[in-house]
């Protein structure tokens, strides 16, 4: 019986511990679209932006579940329909609720990231070789 107990306690312990890495259930077709976005909307495909904006979804996957960033996005991208089909997606209090979390997030994740990936062009080697600092 004691045996038992250890043994359930030892996983239990390790579901626990192991709990942060199922938390993170974005499918890879969502993580695609958004790199794919993000690419579009930030200069287009190169590894910079590629690698800032997988990065990115990263950071906003650790921020939020699946279920709730896909209805923030959905909030967000369809927040500026007209009329009165386009207020299904602005009045509701969730709606303004999560599209602030939304922006939020996507905004620090971009920040955070895009800095860390900054791509460096001919005129910052250049003014590297010549002074020895970075801009």
């Amino acid at each position: 019986m004691r045996a038992f107990l250890w043994a359930l306690t030892v996983m239990v312990a390790h579901f626990l511990v192991a709990a942060p890495a199922v938390a993170n259930d974005f499918p890879t077709q969502a993580r695609v679209e958004y790199v794919l976005r993000c690419m579009d909307a930030n200069g287009g495909q190169s590894y910079n932006t590629l690698y800032a904006c997988v990065c990115s979804i990263d950071r906003i996957a650790d921020s939020f579940s699946y279920a709730d960033f896909a209805e923030a996005e959905t909030f967000a991208l369809l927040r500026s329909t007209p009329g009165e089909q386009g207020g299904v997606f602005r009045d509701p209090d969730r709606a303004h609720e999560l599209q602030k979390k939304y922006q939020d997030v996507v905004s620090q994740a971009e920040q955070s990231c895009f800095a860390a990936h900054k791509e460096v062009t001919p005129d910052d080697k250049k003014d590297v070789r010549a002074t020895g600092e970075k801009n």
